[in-house]
């Protein structure tokens, strides 16, 4: 139980100080805020966390996977393989360009897809593979990269939970088509909302201009039909300062992330496993836990450690793809996903832990023992 001198430990906690304050009213004192000088800088500026590839902003990371998939040219008739177990994002996008989303297993440890399931579910429609990088580690990019070039398939990364995350010295973002990053407020770093799209093409990153910019390049002088998905000079002013601390409070993650696993003894939790060669950002650190997980959950919280889950229900059974799967007669064999959804249990790991934070989760998750 909290004692009446403790404050609960919040599970996340969005950062806005006085230098992303100062930064806003700067644009807004200038009468310069929709993409104007602070969306470049900051564009040039995030292009250092992905290898020096092109970036282009825009008002959410949902809005980046779906120009990005825009831009590729994939619409309907097209299949793209997706994880279930992530936010309905990554689907969501698939299905608002008209493509067929298939949905394939995961990897236990690193709750990415799994290369296996992904080879096993290519069939002549699928035109790209998209891996996510789920709580901040890498996907399976090493095998996931070879099946995409055999099979000539785009390869669409959503790192929106995984800035700065990397794989034998490879950044997330910088190996398929086109990277997407959130900014979203509990993410890793945010510009109060926004996103962000990473490629090696010039050429693709010139049509996603246009598609966020209704087209334009030059005002009136309209190219394609585009829609308006621009990032405000606001936003990206934040956002330049949060990237300017992001180093920081991910090496602050670690720290905590590897004092909970030196620490964390209970038989009934599973620490999160880091591949070999990944670098693990710690988005969430999200744990295993064998037996009721809802008591486990109550007890965190009594104790008063924030805790939550990420996801419950796979993508596949909510009610926007269950629904037509079955009355198409379409299931999906997915047991490692229906696994991680009812075992999985965030527990915090941000930067604004204290040393008596950590020692507070580790004591509350520790009693909850052998068997629950």
């Amino acid at each position: 139980m909290t004692s009446i001198n403790e404050q609960p430990i919040p599970a996340a906690r969005p950062v806005i100080g006085e230098d992303e304050i100062e930064a806003a009213v700067r644009v807004l004192r200038s009468g310069r805020v929709v993409q104007g000088p602070e969306v470049a800088a900051f564009e040039e500026g995030f292009s250092h966390l992905v290898d020096g590839r092109h970036c282009v902003a825009v008002n959410s990371g949902t809005s980046a996977l779906h120009l990005l998939l825009l831009a590729l040219g994939i619409g309907p008739g097209d299949e793209v393989i997706v994880p279930s177990f992530s936010f309905a994002a990554s689907a969501n996008a698939v299905r608002l360009v008209g493509a067929d989303v298939v949905f394939a297993d995961i990897e236990p440890g690193s709750f990415g897809l799994d290369p296996a399931a992904v080879e096993a579910a290519i069939t002549p429609r699928t035109a790209a593979i998209m891996p996510v990088h789920l709580y901040g580690h890498p996907a399976a990019m090493d095998k996931l990269m070879p099946i995409a070039e055999k099979h000539k398939l785009a390869v669409v990364e959503d790192a929106c939970q995984a800035h700065a995350a990397a794989l034998n010295g490879t950044p997330v973002g910088a190996f398929g088509a086109g990277g997407t990053f959130s900014f979203y407020p509990t993410k890793n770093m945010h510009s109060l909302e926004g996103g962000m799209v990473s490629t090696a093409d010039a050429e693709l990153a010139r049509t996603l201009r246009l598609l966020r910019n209704q087209g334009m390049e030059q005002r009136y002088a309209n190219e394609i039909v585009g829609a308006n998905m621009r990032m405000t000079d606001v936003s990206a002013a934040v956002g330049r300062v949060q990237l300017g601390k992001l180093e920081g409070w991910t090496e602050q993650r670690r720290a905590n992330a590897a004092y909970l696993d030196a620490h964390i003894t209970a038989p009934s939790v599973t620490t999160p496993p880091v591949a070999e060669g990944a670098r693990h950002i710690y988005h969430q650190y999200t744990v295993r836990v064998r037996g009721d997980r809802d008591a486990a959950m109550a007890k965190l919280t009594e104790a008063g450690v924030g805790n939550a889950v990420y996801y419950p229900t796979p993508i596949h059974r909510l009610k926007p793809y269950w629904e037509p799967d079955q009355k198409a007669g379409r299931t999906w064999d997915l047991p490692e996903t229906e696994k991680a959804a009812a075992e999985v249990v965030s527990l915090p790991v941000h930067p604004s832990l204290t040393e008596g934070d950590l020692e507070r989760i580790v004591t509350a998750v520790n009693s909850l023992g052998e068997n629950l």
